[in-house]
């Protein structure tokens, strides 16, 4: 069996930004602080949440880096590295291990796509050259490209390529997944209204929006799943659903932005192109956080 990056919930983690859009690293240290006292498992740098595609080389590394130095080994490091440029992916694979990533997360190629061969020689090729561990991020809805379980069943046979984030929505898909791979490939749900779902059929954890700003409910759902109370887990669950349906009313992250800067969270706001929500749907939001029990 590959060595397991992390079980439980890992945060997709938001990069906080100043009003004048230039990365507020002083709060990124203390929201890497607030996810560890919260009983998170990982955290995801720089993903799609994290605004990744606006970030520029030198920021990608210094933000990873920011983040490493704050978790401080205490929990993993999942540094956002996927592009449509294999030969880049490399690069900055390589470049965010030198400053702390402990595992790499990489979304198929998007815009350029590629055939499901492609998909297998782009990233053994990448498995080669790199010496971290690699999470494989399957979102067609924004790339274009899904990985189909028998490109997974290929992959899964690379030593570096040990997990995927599944964000297809296809259960079936992911279930034959899991039945071609078994242990060679870990699963986590890419979707926080599938994270039950997926772990009743074998998934091991969540990488997760909501967490942003419920991460100890994330967690508990993940370690009932893994103990066997699928019904509690269920049940905590369904009372998420509605706010984790506002987290995605618009495109991620604008709203988990908005719903941290409604609770006084400071992330401050999002780049262009990603814009404010309007305000009927920020009306929303505010009615599900509070459905949630929360206090603004």
């Amino acid at each position: 069996m590959k060595k397991r990056v992390f079980t439980g919930v890992g945060t997709a983690l938001i990069t906080p930004m100043n009003e004048d859009f230039s990365v507020n690293f002083n709060r990124l240290k203390t929201l890497v602080e607030e996810q560890i006292a919260g009983g998170v498992d990982a955290l995801v740098i720089c993903g799609t949440t994290g605004e990744k595609s606006t970030l520029r080389y030198d920021e990608h590394l210094r933000v990873i880096e920011v983040a490493a130095n704050a978790a401080c080994g205490r929990v993993p490091i999942i540094a956002g590295t996927g592009s449509n440029d294999t030969v880049y992916s490399v690069e900055l694979c390589n470049d965010a291990r030198d400053v702390g990533a402990d595992a790499f997360l990489m979304v198929t190629p998007y815009y350029n796509k590629t055939s499901q061969a492609g998909l297998i020689a782009h990233y053994n090729y990448i498995a080669d050259r790199v010496d971290r561990p690699i999470i494989l991020y399957n979102v067609p809805s924004r790339t274009g490209v899904a990985i189909k379980p028998e490109t997974y069943k290929e992959l899964s046979l690379h030593p570096n390529i040990v997990a995927t984030k599944e964000a297809n929505g296809d259960l079936s898909s992911i279930a034959q997944t899991k039945y071609l791979c078994g242990d060679d490939l870990d699963i986590y749900s890419g979707n926080d209204d599938q994270t039950v779902p997926i772990m009743s059929l074998g998934g091991i954890g969540v990488i997760s929006v909501l967490s942003n700003i419920a991460p100890k409910a994330m967690h508990t759902i993940c370690e009932d799943c893994l103990n066997g109370n699928t019904e509690k887990a269920a049940k905590a669950q369904l009372k998420y659903t509605g706010l984790m349906n506002a987290l995605f009313s618009d495109v991620n992250p604008i709203p988990i932005k908005e719903a941290m800067n409604i609770l006084g969270l400071n992330a401050g706001p999002c780049r262009l192109p990603l814009y404010k929500m309007n305000e009927s749907a920020k009306e929303n939001l505010k009615l599900k956080l509070i459905e949630c029990g929360y206090k603004l």
